[in-house]
């Protein structure tokens, strides 16, 4: 069963395709699952089950290794004749699902990579498929504002999932039903692909074999500086999501007790964070309209670098630490408002339209390139009480080459545009 898309939505909504904000419900749906596991998995494996935390940073980085072979497979399967957009949506669901499962019955560091392999590649399905769908569905501005809109969708799902996965944990510590309650997120999210969403892939008259199709991109030498600095904002996002819950909850000193943030006022911070980036994703993105897309990405560093500044303060400061703590989760949350829109319109006017899910595969790559670096990084550092304050300051100077790339990718695409032909 397909849907046929429609174009009466009330005035005061962005005039996009019917299915693209079909695609946003479905998201929310299932990112309201992910934020009952995402920020309370680390701490669940580790002060619960036993397991150090480079244990559980390795586990959770193995995923990123099935996520890559996942992204690598729906990129060809995307763009395929074979199979298409929609095919590749309903196989991620499936595995996710069987992952979130997996991971519920979790007692140990085997079963716990087992079930981050699954989700890895669950996830690494995902990513280039729903892109794909959203570039299929827009163009020009529409593009931008349907990319801040499906991150809008996301973050909503995660912050209800964060405030209803605090308040079970607060009320019955039963960290196991949390992935439960996933998986049946993807189930839900399966059905409303397979009822709502119909299939957006044109094949052309010419098809290359799918190796030709990944030659063809990988020669493309812009998209390469752009994997280069996209892989580094990437690890930037894994901190928030493995490393910033166990240094709150086990490196932030209140107070003569020494104990860090209980898991009420973590998810309050993380709340917080999602709030304000729903509110803020499509100010921003009205702001930034004026940059080019390198630039847009230039004031995200900045503010990362900010950000991390303000999480080292709030290790290393006696007073007022949740004060600090809610500053640099507010900064950091505009920090990704600019920053994820801009990378995915990006790549997709980048691609050529045969190349499309090839193109959004490779974007793709670069997230599961950060959180197999990002995770087991944060949790060498959060096993040396030596450095893990320090860590913080590492990351925020490490955005000045950063925004070197950015500056050579913007002068890159500058001089493109007025060529009129790529350098190859």
């Amino acid at each position: 069963m397909t849907f046929s898309p429609k174009r009466h939505l009330p005035s005061w909504l962005p005039q996009l395709n019917s299915q693209v904000w079909i695609l946003i419900f479905g998201r929310f749906l299932s990112q309201i699952g992910s934020g009952f596991t995402l920020f309370y998995a680390p701490i669940f494996f580790v002060n619960k089950i036993g397991l150090s935390a480079t244990l559980v940073g390795l586990a959770l980085g193995s995923g990123s290794i099935s996520g890559i072979i996942g992204r690598i497979l729906s990129g060809s399967m995307s763009d395929s004749r074979y199979w298409g957009r929609k095919p590749t949506l309903l196989l991620s669901a499936a595995f996710s699902a069987i992952a979130s499962l997996v991971l519920a019955v979790t007692g140990n560091f085997f079963t716990l990579v087992v079930g981050n392999l699954l989700m890895g590649f669950g996830v690494g399905l995902y990513w280039p498929a729903t892109e794909a769908v959203v570039a299929d569905l827009t163009q020009g501005n529409s593009r931008n504002e349907a990319y801040a809109l499906t991150r809008l969708g996301d973050n909503f799902g995660l912050g209800m999932g964060i405030v209803l996965g605090g308040l079970l944990i607060g009320t019955t510590g039963a960290y196991r039903s949390l992935f439960v309650i996933d998986a049946i997120s993807f189930v839900v999210f399966f059905g409303v692909v397979y009822v709502a969403i119909s299939e957006t892939l044109k094949p052309g008259k010419h098809h290359r074999q799918p190796l030709q199709n990944w030659a063809a991109a990988l020669r493309d030498r812009t998209l390469l500086v752009y994997v280069v600095v996209n892989i580094i904002f990437t690890t930037y996002m894994s901190q928030l999501d493995s490393t910033m819950p166990l240094y709150f909850s086990n490196f932030v000193s209140l107070g003569k007790s020494h104990r860090g943030f209980s898991a009420t006022m973590i998810s309050g911070l993380f709340t917080g964070h999602l709030v304000l980036a729903i509110l803020f994703q499509l100010p921003i993105l009205k702001a930034l309209r004026r940059f080019s897309h390198p630039e847009a990405l230039t004031v995200s560093a900045v503010l990362w670098a900010v950000g991390f500044v303000l999480i080292w303060v709030t290790g290393v400061a006696h007073t007022s630490q949740l004060v600090w703590a809610a500053l640099a989760m507010g900064v950091l949350a505009v920090a990704i408002v600019a920053y994820t829109p801009s990378a995915s319109s990006l790549v997709a006017d980048m691609a050529p339209e045969s190349l499309r899910g090839i193109y959004i595969s490779i974007n793709s790559l670069c997230w599961a390139a950060g959180y197999a670096i990002g995770p087991p990084l944060g949790g060498w550092a959060l096993d040396r009480p030596l450095y893990v304050h320090g860590f913080w300051l590492v990351l925020a100077i490490s955005v000045i080459p950063t925004i070197a790339i950015l500056q050579y990718l913007n002068r890159r695409l500058h001089f493109e545009s007025h060529c009129g032909a790529k350098e190859r």
